[in-house]
Parts: structure tokens; sequence; C-alpha cells
């Protein structure tokens, strides 16, 4: 529950910058009136459903149903074998897509703003002052990072799924898909118990390669960065914000919410 909660509110989120992203590009003479303003909205809304839906599908097919197809050429008869090819071939997809869009510009900014959430949130969980000089001291490795998540998926999904074998038939294949709720909601659990236990030698070689990899999907934020991550972990706790006035009032702005002073 708590992961398709994630799930929605990371949706939302996109949603939310993306919006706030159209408005600092509007040119000064748009037309901002109110019915261009919704009939814009509702454009956006659909577009970015199915994108979500099409990138979901594309994801599904490349790392989920293309490792299958490829290990039934491959001729593997044994179950636990062919899984262990499967998962084997899925990192061999996912590994390479992390590095190469790690090179776009764009994305690499996005790892920047990954590197200062983790960096506040060790700021706070460590009960420092939720502030740029005390967060860009700490850790852009966050155990609980959603790339560490991803890692586990894969291993996970391997287990699970050597309890049922080699797939005969396409429909056995798709009958997989029936449990990836099962394999995220195991993940999820086992990233949650890896920070109540990250002190045990079991717990900290699990993490491990997740914080490895996070070396590819984060990047050292600059300070207004941080800044940015700071404000959003205090709007999530519902902190008090005065501290970042002009990083508040610009948001507000954008999204037509109040007016220059």
């Amino acid at each position: 529950m708590v992961l398709i909660e994630s799930v929605v509110l990371g949706v939302k989120a996109l949603t939310f910058s993306s919006d706030v992203a159209m408005e600092d590009e509007k040119p000064a003479d748009a037309d901002v009136s109110e019915p261009a303003s919704k009939k814009k909205g509702i454009f956006a809304s659909i577009w970015l459903g199915v994108t979500v839906l099409f990138s979901f599908a594309a994801g599904l097919l490349v790392f989920f149903y293309l490792p299958l197809l490829v290990t039934e050429w491959t001729g593997v008869e044994t179950g636990v074998m062919f899984n262990l090819v499967v998962g084997a071939l899925r990192l061999s997809v996912f590994l390479p897509y992390l590095w190469g869009i790690s090179r776009i510009r764009d994305i690499r900014r996005i790892f920047e703003y990954h590197g200062a959430e983790h960096k506040s949130i060790f700021a706070f969980e460590t009960k420092k002052p939720l502030l740029p000089a005390a967060a860009k001291d700490e850790s852009r490795f966050h155990p609980r990072c959603g790339t560490s998540f991803l890692l586990i998926v894969m291993v996970v999904s391997v287990l699970v799924f050597m309890f049922l074998g080699k797939p005969a038939t396409v429909a056995e294949r798709l009958l997989r898909l029936a449990f990836v709720p099962l394999i995220g909601g195991l993940s999820y659990e086992l990233i949650r118990l890896s920070d109540s236990g990250a002190q045990m030698r079991f717990w900290r070689t699990l993490i491990l390669p997740g914080l490895w990899l996070q070396r590819l999907t984060t990047r050292e934020p600059d300070e207004t960065q941080l800044e940015v991550a700071i404000v959003a972990l205090k709007s999530a706790l519902g902190l008090d914000l005065s501290d970042h006035p002009a990083v508040v009032l610009e948001e507000r702005q954008a999204l037509g919410l109040e007016t220059a002073a």
C-alpha cells in the first residue's frame, strides 16, 4: 500500500514540477485567460498520463519481458538457471541504461537534486540544522534510496521467480506480472528493515551494492539545490519555512499564487 501511495505521490510531484516549468517558460504576452489556462492544464494532465503509461509499458517490455525471451533463445532448461540468466540479463540492461542517462546534461542536473535530497534527509536524521551549510557535508548515498530499492527488486524477483520455474508459454510469462506487487512489497520491507539493522553486517552487506549504484544516480549538489531540497523536506514535514522566504516566494509566484511585492 505504501509503495502504491509513493508512486501516486511521485506522479503528482512530476505534474507539479512540469506545471512550474511551463509557467517559467510562458511568454510574457501569452494568453493567461482562465479558459485557455484550464484547457492547457487538462491537455497537460492527459499528456502526462499517456507518458506515464507508455513509460511503464516500455519499462515492462525492456526490463521484464525481453530478458525472458532472450533467455528462452539460449536454450537454458532448468528453472533455477533460467531465472538466474534472466536476472543477469536484466542487470546487464539496467546498469548501462543508468550509466547512459547519467551522461545527459538535464538528467545529470536531476541527479544533483537527488544528491541534495539525500544530504538534506541525512541532516534531518542526524538532527543537524536544516541549512545548506550543515547539509553539504553529509553523504549523498542513502541506504533507503529508490536506486537501492530497484536493485533489491531485481534480486528478489530472481528468488521469487525461481519458485515458478521456467515459463513455457506466453501466458506463463505474462502470469509473472501478477507477482510484481509481491516482489515490490518484499523489496520495500527489506529496504525498510535494512535501516533498522544498519549496524549489522548482514544488512550492511545487503545495502552496499545499492550505495555503489548511487554513484551513477546522484551527483554533488550546489548550495541552491541543497536549499531547494531542504525547503521540500520542510514542506513535507510541515515545518516553518520562514528561513527561506526567497525560495518560497519564487515558487508561489511561478504558480500564480502570489504577486511580487
